[in-house]
């Protein structure tokens, strides 16, 4: 069998007269329609067909007109030449320290054509880069979490109990953020069986129940839906620790038992400490949702079973730690945390693969080598790393210099799709000497650009497909070959490599087929159960041996049954409710970690509405823009802004009508669509859109592709975890103005 394996999951390739196209896979109770557009790109007007160079680049003007600047053609050979001997003289004059290889993942599902692995094992090789930490999705949490419960759950979904056990168990689901199914279209290395509404209708069936507290109602796929103001879950959550705490429905000596810092905690939900008791009339105001409410889920969940989940989303906001760290501390209070199918989870449905009870692939990665130079930034720190290159910062409790980049190499990637303050950052990025590019299309980060390598598509390489977190192994065949002078990312680096004399390393004697099947006998070392190379070739596919429920381990069980036996890896051995660095004044908060705050503090009140920007329903990030999903979603050629029709109204305005959402930072422009399940005082904008800055002729900057990262705050959510700030942008509605 043919396929072809995507974020969006796995497609078989039906091979015809006209061409070929791409089927659900028989094996997928719920295939994405979206990924069957991939084909759509092969020819797209926005395909990048050979090499450009930036006119003012070739001339020397080290990045002044970047960004605003033509291109011209160059050959394969010369564009090598150049990213070579750019990369030559960076590392001569100002070393290795002033490379960024800024890679961000999801070029491909694809173990070996992986963009962000192969710039990393080629950058390693000349030398080292400076690197970037974390991610956009859930940096903050992963920062935060190991001071709470030890390094072994830095990735959030560690701590999510399993499916099947959620259904078992049956409990309360309180879903802060909710649960998008969209999101759950996509897995980073692709999969054969999209599960996540097969478990939520299991659990509907079993007549659980779901109570989501999120501003927008799509969020919540079953059951209740509570319209909460955006970004004051904590509020929330520490009212409901203050009724079970006033009302003596804790038990402080089994908290004791698996948990450290209850009594300062304590102190801080009364408000012994700082003065203001966190009472449920208190987040009332914060927080919209009337205090008997608050107080009545309270009591559901101490009575149990129940299970509190967080949304990503969360997270990547202003003090985005805050409602984690509530989250757990509510858990524990309750006497939840550790029961099966109870407690906390952390992005149930935020990807295909979040609490699927499965055995999980292991296999190895695309070496990429030893890097040289330690020096590194959280990811969403770009902008002030280009901006402030020396400037002290405090990340995780060290101090740390943001580094001095003359020259960024980029593959696989947009940042001027998923970071945040889009006008910002396009000046930021005008002051590195030279900025290297590998993509399929013309994005934004490639307009960008100095020199542009154009790449091919993953469907017009073969390569293997597997996620981490998942059971699928595919093989995804080349459903058509590149155009003529477009090549993979490995061919390029190659190619550069050799002018290096790095590129026999580099290759490592190995064809990229004899690679693919390398990295296939690396699963197959651990998963003897898989079939040969040749077997696995001819089926296509392969999924490790089924699972029983008693084999998946479920977080935190083990070590609440049995907590001298089975400690954790926190400095106590126990969860740490209030962890030392989440008391200390934060410089960028003004203010401890641990003071409950709005993700909008500090935002113009001027602006009256505040901006939700999910993840979109018809594209990765901004990948398939010019795909048949995405193209049919927009409206009026904009992308599409949902408020409360009251909203619209008090703007005099309309649905359908072409609109700027504006605040400081810039301008969109986007069509309207009147939508009474968006909480009043909210907009949704999703991420997608391609940033397209227009100067107006009174001088400011409108954002003609729509994406919602024009208007967003690039802040750090803390000093903590230097993360994302998506959530929180204040912003106004005007008559587009032409």
């Amino acid at each position: 069998m043919e396929l072809f394996a995507s974020h969006f999951g796995t497609y078989e390739i039906e091979r015809g007269p006209e061409g070929p196209g791409l089927l659900p896979f028989r094996h997928d109770p719920a295939p994405s329609p979206i990924g069957q557009g991939f084909l759509a790109l092969a020819d797209h007007p926005t395909r990048i067909t050979q090499p450009h160079a930036r006119k003012g680049w070739l001339a020397g003007d080290r990045g002044a007109a970047r960004g605003a600047d033509s291109f011209v053609p160059v050959s394969l050979d010369e564009a090598c030449a150049l990213a070579a001997g750019e990369l030559t003289r960076i590392r001569g004059s100002y070393g290795n320290d002033a490379i960024f290889g800024g890679s961000y993942g999801w070029g491909s599902a694809g173990r070996f054509h992986h963009p962000q692995s192969q710039l990393k094992r080629f950058l390693n090789l000349a030398g080292g880069f400076v690197a970037a930490r974390n991610t956009y999705s859930y940096g903050t949490a992963k920062v935060l979490l190991p001071h709470m419960v030890g390094a072994a759950f830095s990735d959030p979904g560690t701590l999510n109990p399993s499916w099947d056990r959620i259904v078992e168990a049956t409990p309360l689901i309180l879903s802060f953020g909710g649960m998008r199914l969209a999101n759950a279209q996509v897995e980073a290395g692709g999969t054969g069986a999209h599960m996540t509404r097969h478990w939520i209708e299991r659990f509907a069936q079993a007549n659980g129940e779901m109570v989501t507290l999120s501003p927008d109602r799509r969020d919540a796929p079953i059951g209740t839906h509570l319209p909460i103001r955006a970004g004051t879950d904590v509020f929330a959550l520490l009212a409901m620790a203050y009724v079970l705490i006033e009302e003596n429905r804790v038990d402080p000596q089994a908290i004791g038992c698996i948990a450290q810092g209850y009594d300062a905690v304590k102190s801080l939900i009364l408000g012994d400490s700082d003065g203001q008791p966190k009472t449920p009339h208190w987040a009332a105001e914060q927080t919209g949702i009337p205090a008997h409410v608050l107080r009545k889920l309270a009591y559901r969940l101490v009575d149990g079973p129940c299970l509190i989940n967080l949304s990503w989303s969360l997270q990547r906001a202003v003090a985005g730690e805050q409602p984690y760290w509530a989250a757990l501390v509510l858990a524990v209070l309750s006497g939840q945390i550790g029961r099966p199918g109870c407690g906390i989870a952390c992005g149930l449905s935020s990807v295909s693969s979040v609490g699927n009870p499965v055995r999980r692939l292991r296999g190895v990665a695309l070496p990429q080598g030893e890097n040289r130079v330690s020096a590194f930034i959280p990811v969403a720190r770009i902008t002030e790393m280009l901006e402030k290159p020396g400037q002290q910062f405090v990340y995780d409790g060290a101090e740390l210099d943001l580094p001095d980049i003359k020259l960024v190499c980029w593959a696989g990637g947009n940042p001027f799709h998923h970071h945040q303050d889009l006008n910002r950052l396009a000046r930021a990025w005008r002051n590195p000497h030279s900025v290297i590019v590998h993509d399929s299309v013309w994005t934004a980060t490639a307009q960008h650009a100095d020199l542009v390598f154009p790449s091919a598509l993953p469907f017009e390489r073969e390569d293997i497909a597997a996620a981490s977190r998942d059971d699928w192994i595919v093989l995804s065949s080349q459903v058509t070959p590149p155009p003529p002078g477009i090549e993979t990312d490995h061919t390029i680096l190659t190619r550069i490599a050799g002018h290096l004399g790095l590129a026999d390393a580099f290759t490592a004697s190995r064809t990229q087929a004899q690679w693919i099947a390398h990295l296939y006998e690396g699963y197959r070392t651990a998963h003897p159960e898989l079939p040969v190379w040749e077997e696995f070739r001819d089926i296509g596919y392969a999924r490790i041996s089924e699972v029983q429920p008693c084999e998946i381990p479920q977080p935190l069980e083990a070590f609440v049954a049995n907590p001298h036996e089975c400690p954790l890896s926190t400095p106590g051995g126990k969860i740490d409710l209030f962890p030392p660095l989440f008391q200390r004044q934060d410089q960028l908060l003004k203010s401890p970690l641990c003071s409950p705050r709005r993700s909008d503090a500090g935002e113009p009140e001027r602006y009256p509405l505040q901006l939700l920007s999910p993840q979109p329903e018809t594209r990765l990030h901004s990948q398939l823009d010019g795909a048949p999903a995405a193209t049919r979603a927009r409206r009026n050629d904009c992308e599409e802004a949902r408020a409360h029709p009251d909203d619209i109204s008090a703007q005099g305005l309309a649905d359908g009508d072409v609109v700027e959402l504006y605040n400081d930072r810039g301008a969109v422009l986007v069509c309207l669509k009147a939508d009474p399940r968006v909480a009043i005082g909210h907009v949704v904008l999703p991420t997608g859109g391609w940033y397209r800055p227009q100067v107006q002729s009174d001088g400011r900057i409108l954002d003609l592709g729509g994406n919602p990262n024009s208007l967003t705050r690039d802040h750090s959510a803390s000093e903590l975890s230097q993360g994302a700030s998506a959530g929180g942008a204040r912003i106004a509605l005007r008559t587009h103005l032409r």
